[in-house]
């Protein structure tokens, strides 16, 4: 653990449990355009599995060349904003195959409480999960028709703020559920229960969202 910009800054994780290449960690320092990749994000970009420090220039460079601009721009407004960096997107690899990845993060604060960067997570989308998706819902849900139906709820919520598959979603729930050590079944019902405090009319909908995934699990009775 170092401290750096007057934030504690631990070590980035690695990739999570059996969603292994799935989502790797990252940070961004707004004043500098400084960021910060997990191996797991290295490798998702076709680098070596060691810790990197990328550049603005070399992350938009392996933006897919129809989405490079929306990037660059959500990236422009996020710094002079002060807001969380968010997108779903493609990015091409070093070995030139393209892969659908979303980016969810959450504000970095100093001591003081100064907004002063984004950390998060970088989630690749590209493979199907549907053989996993099913045996993880047996193990965890064995026959329990109300469970099943609740995370059905919460992959619907994923699908429309993020515009992604039913697969997809469930793959971002089974990395949260992961991530936090929290049973899949505990995180959809407390994300679904929370889903009206997201202001649906607000320009920032997805950040809202981001900052409820990434949290939603803190405010779990595991009791």
């Amino acid at each position: 653990m170092s401290r750096e910009d007057g934030v504690v800054a631990e070590e980035l994780p690695d990739s999570i449990g059996s969603v292994s290449q799935c989502a790797g960690a990252f940070r961004f320092w707004f004043a500098d355009q400084r960021w910060e990749w997990s191996e797991a994000v290295a490798e998702m970009h076709g680098y070596p599995a060691a810790s990197m420090t990328p550049s603005t220039e070399l992350l938009l460079g392996h933006k897919h060349p129809d989405d490079r601009a929306q990037v660059a721009n959500a990236l422009a407004k996020s710094v002079a904003e002060g807001a969380p960096f968010c997108s779903r997107h493609r990015i091409v690899d070093l070995a030139g195959d393209t892969k659908h990845v979303i980016v969810v993060a959450d504000v970095m604060t100093d001591e003081q409480g100064a907004v002063i960067g984004s950390a998060g997570y970088y989630i690749d989308l590209t493979e199907t999960l549907a053989e996993e998706r099913e045996e993880t819902l047996q193990d965890t849900l064995p026959g329990l028709f109300a469970a099943r139906a609740v995370i059905e709820q919460a992959k619907g919520a994923l699908m429309v703020v993020y515009g992604i598959s039913a697969d997809q979603a469930f793959r971002v729930l089974t990395w949260r559920s992961q991530e936090t050590n929290t049973k899949l079944r505990a995180l959809a019902a407390r994300l679904v229960a929370e889903l009206p405090t997201v202001d649906y009319a607000a320009p920032a909908l997805r950040t809202a969202f981001d900052h409820l995934l990434l949290t939603v699990h803190e405010r779990i009775d595991h009791t």
